[in-house]
């Protein structure tokens, strides 16, 4: 006879997904905060490089130091630190800081609903046992039509059609959604690592490869100590060391589709904190598109529970 009563693993599993959610939602204020001081990819540069520092002191004073180099399988987990560098910190993060400069925090959060959506096809092909099933497509499906609502209502729903330049912005934060759904994927097929040592590494690649970027493009930053260097502090601590930690024990732990659920809060708290603290005034439609974008994610969970069980 089988109990109902949640395993302390999961209970765990569920506690870490909900403050990643917390911390995530609260992340696109700080990069909205950040941006009045910084320039985009100095932003991205700045709290990825503060943020390896922080794990890389943690990694060798408390943890295993940073992942060996001697053996084929050593040299398998850089490589998936270099991807995660990529495709979890330097790109997302110099595409969401560029894109808020002209589309709100709230919809920047809106649009990390989409990565569970790029997570399904990438784990059916890349992931052992996560097979797309026909509600897992139907979900799917039933996301992307909330993926389009979302870039394209103002031209559905309203009169006036989004500038290029919103279009493009709009498009850069859901390409962004992309590349965490790779990350993710990513982190999972990684040989075992530690995760301190793993999450260290990824962050210390990706400030290496951002520093010069930003220096090449923005020059050296001039922000004074004010509200955009604590919200740069905010978010190399919270957001990126900590969350990144966290994310790499959980997808360790439980495997990007059940990370992928944290997506369900990552909008409802940037739209919540935005409207609270930054006084935006979401469109309706993007309500819509979120509402819709969360019942695929709904329908599609639904496919990988009747799976499971």
């Amino acid at each position: 006879m089988t109990s109902n009563t949640p395993s302390s693993g999961m209970i765990i599993n569920w506690l870490i997904l909900i403050t990643l959610g917390v911390i995530w939602g609260a992340s696109f204020l700080g990069v909205e905060l950040a941006l009045t001081g910084f320039g985009p990819i100095t932003l991205a540069a700045g709290r990825v490089s503060a943020a390896a520092l922080i794990l890389l002191v943690i990694a060798l004073v408390y943890g295993d130091g940073l992942p060996r180099f001697q053996t084929a399988t050593d040299r398998r987990v850089w490589l998936h630190c270099l991807g995660m560098a990529l495709f979890t910190n330097a790109i997302p993060f110099c595409l969401l800081s560029w894109g808020q400069q002209v589309v709100t925090s709230g919809f920047a959060g809106i649009s990390m609903a989409v990565v569970p959506l790029f997570v399904l096809p990438l784990s059916h092909f890349l992931v052992p046992g996560e097979l797309m099933s026909r509600i897992k497509i139907i979900g799917f499906l039933f996301g992307f039509a909330g993926v389009v609502l979302l870039i394209g209502g103002d031209k559905i729903l309203a009169s006036a059609a989004p500038s290029p330049f919103m279009f493009t912005a709009q498009l850069a934060c859901i390409t962004a959604s992309s590349c965490y759904a790779i990350g993710s994927i990513i982190t999972r097929l990684c040989p075992p690592v530690s995760a301190l040592s793993f999450a260290a590494a990824g962050l210390t690649l990706g400030g290496i490869i951002l520093i010069p970027v930003a220096l090449l493009i923005e020059g050296v930053p001039n922000a004074s100590f004010g509200t955009a260097f604590a919200s740069l502090a905010y978010l190399a601590v919270f957001p990126t060391a900590i969350a990144t930690i966290l994310l790499t024990i959980l997808v360790r732990r439980a495997g990007p589709p059940f990370l992928s659920l944290v997506n369900y809060q990552v909008p409802v708290w940037a739209v919540v904190i935005g409207a609270l603290v930054l006084d935006e005034a979401l469109p309706g439609h993007f309500l819509i598109a979120l509402a819709v974008i969360l019942t695929g994610l709904f329908i599609a969970q639904l496919g990988r529970r009747r799976v499971i069980t």
